[in-house]
């Protein structure tokens, strides 16, 4: 199925209902005319990280169901699968049948052995200095081989997920496998996942490096196309490297309008948004929420480093039941990039204020995608946070199919609901949009057109009142959208 301009679902595959059965069968019942399309989170077998550190594509996880479960809901829906272009887990086969036969074994090309990489085999202060890290040490595991033997092994985040080289041709067939792989098994779009850490040079950052991200990139596209599988490069960083790929014609991720929103709510004013919505890219993917936290690096420079301290300030004053400890070591969490809360509430569990935010999502060019935590105007989960001491389980809700059903009859989710059908159903937002100067700090108007249609978005940060009128397809007549 080809990728619509509809609202897309996040979501894991056992967070929706207790499988991918139940959730197709919750989506096929509920939500057909709410939602497009569906990024599944990883189901892959994987040992650590949610997900993140799979064994490998070619299988579905048991515990969440099989492929006939993902055909089921390919057919309602356009799908969104996740590559780990970097990295690959420590307890995959390819992994473990390095470890028992080293240089004899298939896949030893598939690892960045240190050995090997750098000049003596260890890097200076200054290599591990210049590197883009995500520890406060330069990035490896010590590995010891069957012989008794040991190594120093890349691995840039947790330690069960290995960097792959992607310099190699054992790692551009292990590539080109299983992305060929995912493709033929229903995936519209592959969402790359960590890509700016897989190209790595002496004397560089060893991330985004230029040209190589370029050609890399370039190459997987190419092993798509044929499929008719689109590709979305997933990366925080500062908003303009999402520039540099919009202008090569990628799709990107607008991973800094969820700041900004919660900028111009917390402060009343607009300029700062309806900056950011004139100048930015128009084929991307919108979010508030994702399984990560809300970020902070992608703003930088579209808020002033006071403007982010007060949004973050403002975050634990006005969230609800989310404090700045879960951000510490104490939850396992140093990630000075990111947030963790719900987008419900970090508005302080406030219907007005939650609703309003994905309107100006909606009309935010791009498609929109929301996490499933905020499809159900979900509250921070003090609870899972306190029995696993994860911070960013705040926002990872385990739903079951009677609590999804339950919540559907909230006030504030008839709300939602009734924006995205419109959002949906209304073909103005394949248009042009204009943000409207309202010379209002308060007031933000975003109107789109398209041949004769229109639409248009009247907000106040400080009240959290929103009015959306449109042109009727038929009668040509100007309609306000029933809230409901």
């Amino acid at each position: 199925m080809t990728i619509e301009n509809k609202v897309m679902l996040i979501t894991y595959a056992d967070s929706l209902g207790r499988n991918l059965q139940e959730t197709a069968e919750l989506l096929e019942k509920h939500f057909t005319d709410t939602i497009g399309g569906v990024h599944i989170l990883p189901f892959y077998p994987s040992s650590a990280d949610r997900g993140f550190a799979p064994l490998t594509y070619s299988e579905v996880d048991p515990d969440f169901g099989s492929w006939d479960d993902i055909a089921l809901m390919s057919k309602d829906f356009y799908l969104m699968y996740d590559f780990m272009i970097n990295h690959i887990s420590r307890s995959s086969e390819y992994f473990n049948d390095f470890k028992n036969n080293k240089d004899q074994s298939p896949y030893a090309d598939l690892f960045i052995r240190y050995k090997d990489f750098w000049p003596g085999g260890e890097p200076t202060q200054e290599d591990v200095d210049a590197i883009y890290k995500r520890k406060p040490r330069a990035p490896y595991i010590d590995v010891t081989f069957a012989d008794g033997s040991t190594e120093k092994i890349w691995c840039t985040f947790d330690e069960e997920q290995v960097d792959l080289n992607l310099y190699t041709e054992t790692t551009k067939e292990f590539v080109k496998h299983h992305l060929k792989g995912l493709s033929e098994r229903g995936a519209s779009i592959i969402r790359l996942d960590a890509f700016a850490y897989a190209t790595k040079k002496i004397g560089t950052s060893c991330f985004f490096i230029e040209p190589d991200t370029w050609e890399m990139l370039d190459e997987v596209k190419e092993i798509l196309e044929p499929y008719g599988v689109e590709l979305l490069p997933e990366i925080h960083e500062h908003y303009s490297i999402q520039m540099k790929l919009a202008e090569k014609g990628y799709w990107v991720y607008d991973f800094a309008l969820p700041m900004l929103v919660l900028h111009a709510l917390y402060s009343g004013k607009s300029e700062r948004l309806a900056h950011w919505l004139t100048i930015c890219p128009r084929k991307q993917f919108t979010t508030l929420d994702t399984h990560d936290g809300i970020g902070i690096v992608d703003v930088a420079d579209l808020l002033t480093p006071k403007e982010i301290e007060e949004t973050k300030n403002n975050l634990f004053s006005q969230g609800a039941n989310v404090k700045k400890v879960y951000n510490t070591l104490a939850y396992n969490n140093l990630d000075i990039y990111q947030l963790n809360c719900t987008y419900y509430s970090a508005l302080g569990d406030d219907d007005d204020a939650y609703v309003l935010a994905r309107a100006i999502q909606f009309f935010t060019p791009g498609i929109p995608q929301v996490y499933y935590v905020g499809l159900l105007a979900g509250k921070n989960d003090i609870e899972l946070l306190e029995e696993t001491k994860v911070g960013r389980n705040i926002n990872r809700h385990y739903y079951s199919r009677e609590e999804v059903e339950e919540n559907l009859e909230r006030p504030v989710l008839k709300r939602l609901f009734n924006l995205m059908r419109f959002r949906n159903s209304y073909p103005v937002f394949d248009g042009e949009l204009t943000v409207v100067d309202t010379g209002v700090p308060s007031k933000l108007e975003l109107t789109w057109n398209y041949g004769d249609l229109r639409a248009s978005l009247q907000a106040d940060m400080v009240t959290r009142q929103y009015t959306v009128h449109y042109v009727d397809e038929v009668t040509g007549e100007e309609i306000q959208l029933k809230d409901v």
